[in-house]
């Protein structure tokens, strides 16, 4: 392995670690840190640290504040909005590409994922069905095979599992697990016409969801 190789490799494990305590909210929206703190919490190195955050800069997910710190951006529900509507467009060419391309091991793994997803919301273990939708998001975009397409929803993921972390006790774990779970089930059997239109009704959820915590909060 290269130098740029383990220098990248260590980039993306404190962007990982990073991302799931933003996710978790373990570091909370508004949260201002330095990187010097948060380097020594993690024992990360100041080169990776920083190029995870440059990477999460880009992405919205963080802001530096000059001579404060680096600040975790704030949740705007109206911003959910437009990022879903975004997110139908790219989750729907996604899922069709990895419905056509999946090999037999990925479609049983598909399958796997999108019930494991079910059972974690059905046992209300939020980590474990954090994790799980995560790997499933990874699988899918690993399959489809669209670096482009994969690069621009990444994000969106992210900030779509935050916002659910958020405020999850207002929605249905239940249906929302089940949308995945369908979604899983078109990919496993390589149907990229029902993969479409089961992305679709998971965004129409989220979307309803989103809207309605705007009566809520």
């Amino acid at each position: 392995m290269t130098q740029t190789t383990k220098a990248s490799t260590r980039a993306e494990k404190a962007y990982q670690i990073i991302e799931e305590m933003i996710v978790t909210l373990e570091l909370a929206p508004g949260t201002i840190f330095s990187e010097t703190t948060l380097g020594e919490q993690l024992g990360v190195g100041r080169t990776p640290l920083r190029e995870a955050l440059k990477k999460m800069t880009s992405e919205q997910l963080v802001v530096p504040i000059a001579r404060r710190g680096i600040m975790v951006v704030e949740i705007n529900i109206s911003d959910q909005i437009q990022l879903l509507e975004t997110r139908r467009v790219l989750d729907r060419l996604i899922v069709q590409r990895a419905a056509k391309r999946a090999t037999m091991n990925e479609r049983e793994t598909f399958q796997r994922l999108g019930n494991a997803i079910f059972e974690s919301a059905a046992n209300e273990n939020l980590k474990e069905y954090i994790q799980a939708d995560y790997e499933f998001d990874q699988l899918i975009m690993q399959v489809a095979n669209n670096r482009f397409a994969s690069n621009a929803v990444a994000p969106l993921h992210v900030h779509s599992r935050r916002f659910w972390h958020a405020y999850q006790q207002y929605g249905d774990w239940l249906q929302i697990a089940k949308n995945h779970q369908a979604l899983a089930g078109s990919l496993a059997n390589g149907d990229k016409v029902e993969a479409g239109n089961h992305s679709d009704e998971l965004i129409d959820y989220l979307l309803a969801f989103t809207k309605s915590i705007l009566e809520e909060v």
